[in-house]
C-alpha cells in the first residue's frame, strides 16, 4: 500500500497507482507500447494525440491498449494497472483538435490532458462522460485561468522539465499555485526516483509527471541514437532556446552539433517549423529533448524495472527516520 495521500485522488486514480507518478505525454517518444508498459507496471501512461498518424490511427490505438489493458487487469487481480490518458493540444492552430477530441469522447478516455490553450471545450465534453481533466500549466497566472475553466486537476511543469518548459523553479512554482489551489496537482521537472517524487509530495503536490526517464526505457519511441545520447549526457549538455520551436525549450546541444546549427545564427522566436533552415534535420525527431535530471540517467531498463526502483526509493524517502541513537555515559 502506498502511503496515505494528503488529499483524496481523482477516483482514475484512486487504488491505481504503485507509485504516485503520470508518465508525460512525449511526442515522437510516447506510443502505444510505451503506454500500455507505464500502466501494467502500476503508474499512469499518456501520450499525446498527434502521435497517431494519421488522425484514424487515434481511433485504433485507443481501442487497442484498452482490450490489453483489460485482459491484463483481469489475469493478474489485485495488481495496480494505472489508467491510460491521451494529451489534446488545444491551441487553435490544431486542426485535428475537433476531431480528435471526438474520438476521445467515443472511447470514453478516463484520463485527457490538455497543453497550449483553453481546457474549456475538453472539460465540458470529458466530464459528459465521467472522465478527468488535468491541464498543463507553466505560470501562476496560467494555472488561475485553468482553475477558473473547471479541469479536476494541474500539471504544474517547472524549470528544468523537458520539452517546453518556463524557467522558473518548480520548487518556487508548485508553492505559489499550491497557495491558491487546493485540488489535485501534478509537479513535473527533473523527476527520475522516487526520492524526488517523495520531494514533489512535500512541496505540495499529489502526483510527479516523469518524462526524460521513460525515454531511455527498452519501450520507449525514440531511436537508439537518441536513447544514447540521453546516457552520455548531463545537464552541461542542455541548451534552452526559443529559436527553434518559438517556446523556451531544453534541447540536447550535441543533438544540434551532429547536424551543424549554430543557435547564434538563427533569428530570434524562430515560428513552429518541421525543418530548419539549410539543413534535412527535422525538429523534434532529430533534434531531441531532455530535462535537467538527464544527468541521473546512466541505464535502458524496462519500464517495469524503472518503477520498481521508483517504488523502492519511494517507499525509503517515506520512511519515518530511526530514532535517535541514546548518548552513552562518558566513561569516568
Amino acid at each position: 500500500m502506498l502511503p496515505t495521500p494528503s488529499r483524496p485522488l481523482p477516483a482514475v486514480f484512486a487504488g491505481r497507482l504503485r507509485v504516485p507518478v503520470i508518465g508525460a505525454p512525449m511526442f515522437l517518444v510516447s506510443f502505444p507500447r510505451l503506454v500500455v508498459a507505464q500502466c501494467k507496471a502500476g503508474i499512469a501512461g499518456t501520450f499525446p494525440h498527434v502521435n497517431a498518424r494519421p488522425a484514424a490511427q487515434l481511433d485504433d490505438w485507443l481501442a487497442e491498449m484498452a482490450e490489453e489493458l483489460a485482459g491484463f487487469a483481469a489475469a493478474h487481480p489485485g495488481r495496480p494497472v494505472g489508467p491510460m490518458g491521451v494529451n489534446l493540444v488545444v491551441h487553435r492552430t490544431n486542426p485535428r483538435f475537433e476531431g480528435d477530441l471526438a474520438i476521445v469522447v467515443k472511447h470514453k478516455v478516463p484520463l485527457v490532458l490538455t497543453s497550449l490553450g483553453h481546457p474549456g471545450p475538453v472539460v465540458e465534453a470529458v466530464h459528459a462522460y465521467g472522465g478527468t481533466v488535468l491541464c498543463d500549466v507553466t505560470t501562476a497566472q496560467h494555472a488561475r485561468k485553468a482553475a477558473e475553466s473547471g479541469v479536476d486537476g494541474l500539471i504544474c511543469v517547472g524549470g528544468g522539465a523537458a520539452g517546453h518548459a518556463p524557467l522558473q523553479s518548480a520548487f518556487s512554482l508548485v508553492r505559489e499555485i499550491r497557495a491558491f489551489w487546493d485540488g489535485l496537482l501534478v509537479l513535473g521537472g527533473a523527476i527520475n526516483d522516487g526520492h524526488q517524487i517523495r520531494a514533489a509530495e512535500m512541496l505540495g503536490a499529489d502526483l510527479a509527471y516523469v518524462g526524460t526517464r521513460f525515454v531511455a526505457s527498452e519501450e520507449s519511441g525514440a531511436s537508439d541514437s537518441y536513447r544514447e545520447m540521453l546516457l552520455a549526457s548531463d545537464v552541461s549538455d542542455l541548451v534552452y532556446t526559443d529559436r527553434l520551436s518559438g517556446i523556451g525549450c531544453n534541447f540536447l546541444r550535441p543533438s544540434l552539433e551532429r547536424w551543424g546549427i549554430d543557435l547564434d545564427t538563427l533569428p530570434p522566436k524562430r515560428p513552429d517549423v518541421s525543418s530548419l533552415v539549410d539543413t534535412e534535420a527535422r525538429l523534434w525527431k532529430d533534434i531531441w529533448t531532455a530535462g535537467h535530471g538527464v544527468g541521473g540517467i546512466d541505464s535502458i531498463l524496462p519500464v517495469e524495472t524503472i518503477v520498481a526502483a521508483m517504488e523502492r526509493d519511494y517507499r525509503a524517502a517515506c520512511a519515518p527516520p530511526p530514532p535517535p541513537a541514546l548518548a552513552m555515559p562518558a566513561t569516568p
